[in-house]
């Protein structure tokens, strides 16, 4: 369990993220850094329901009515599978990133949700354990807000909040383009940027629709995988997944694409095998 104190001076120091982030680039800090923080992490990004609910709308075949995108699986299925799945619920009082940050456009209070038995040793300065149930309002109200979650095994959490094993804390952020962590991902060491990725099946492409505008390039990336070549925008392989520049797009010419089929439960047997969030009795009772 980490003091608070110790919480309070990451807080302070936040702001030199990227420059500790463009030191992981030097090979032997880079291996350090990924061994103590890293090792066996892996995380990926969930476009906004919003983005993909849209884009069935716009590929809903002629003849089919509009109520068949109520159909559509939704990426979000995916962090609402663990929560239903988990034995111990814990909700930070605040997103750190935002508070060290602070953040004038989305709402600091919406903070990240950690999931399974290792979240018992958070200490409870810093949030508080809920119901299954709140924890479903929770991330409702942070898609509402515009936020993007973040899922799955974080070791840098377990490091700073003082908690493990690291196979037991399910991580689920909610991210804003202009505070979160994961900024840093331009900066850091290939080694240590390859553990966050996008959701599986998702693309996002240019299409023909571009105009040039560069509504998209505009502090909406926080990847920066987006730019401008000429009269068109360009995604680079940087792109997490997101979808934020698909939402902003004014000519709605950035197509997110979901891979129809297994896409959910593809995402779910990629975390299970990392970090296991069920009760204890649960698993002695399954084996």
């Amino acid at each position: 369990m980490r003091p608070v104190w110790l919480v309070q001076l990451l807080k302070m120091t936040f702001g030199g993220r990227f420059l500790l982030a463009r030191a992981t680039r030097a090979p032997l800090i880079g291996a350090l850094v990924d061994r103590w923080l890293f090792a066996g992490d892996d995380l990926f990004y969930l476009p906004a329901d919003r983005v993909v609910m849209a884009q069935s709308r716009r590929t809903i075949p002629v003849g089919l009515p509009v109520e068949a995108s109520a159909d559509v699986v939704l990426p979000s299925q995916v962090v609402e599978h663990f929560i239903e799945q988990a034995g111990f619920h814990w909700l930070m009082h605040t997103c750190i990133c935002r508070e060290a940050s602070r953040c004038q456009d989305y709402p600091i209070d919406l903070g990240c949700l950690f999931l399974g038995e290792a979240a018992a040793g958070i200490n409870p300065r810093l949030g508080r354990r809920v119901t299954k149930e709140e924890a479903l309002a929770h991330v409702r109200r942070c898609r509402a807000a515009g936020l993007v979650h973040l899922i799955g095994r974080n070791r840098l959490d377990t490091v700073w909040l003082g908690v493990g094993p690291g196979d037991r804390l399910l991580t689920i952020c909610n991210c804003c383009p202009c505070c979160c962590l994961w900024r840093v991902l331009p900066h850091v060491a290939d080694r240590i940027g390859e553990r966050v990725t996008a959701m599986e099946g998702v693309t996002v492409a240019v299409s023909d629709r571009c105009v040039g505008c560069g509504t998209c390039t505009q502090s909406v990336c926080f990847v920066d995988a987006i730019h401008m070549d000429g009269d068109r925008a360009v995604i680079g392989d940087a792109c997490r997944g997101c979808g934020r520049c698909a939402e902003v797009c004014p000519q709605e010419a950035i197509e997110v694409t979901v891979a129809h089929g297994r896409f959910v439960e593809e995402s779910i047997a990629r975390i299970t095998p990392l970090v296991d969030v069920r009760s204890p009795s649960f698993r002695t009772q399954t084996g």
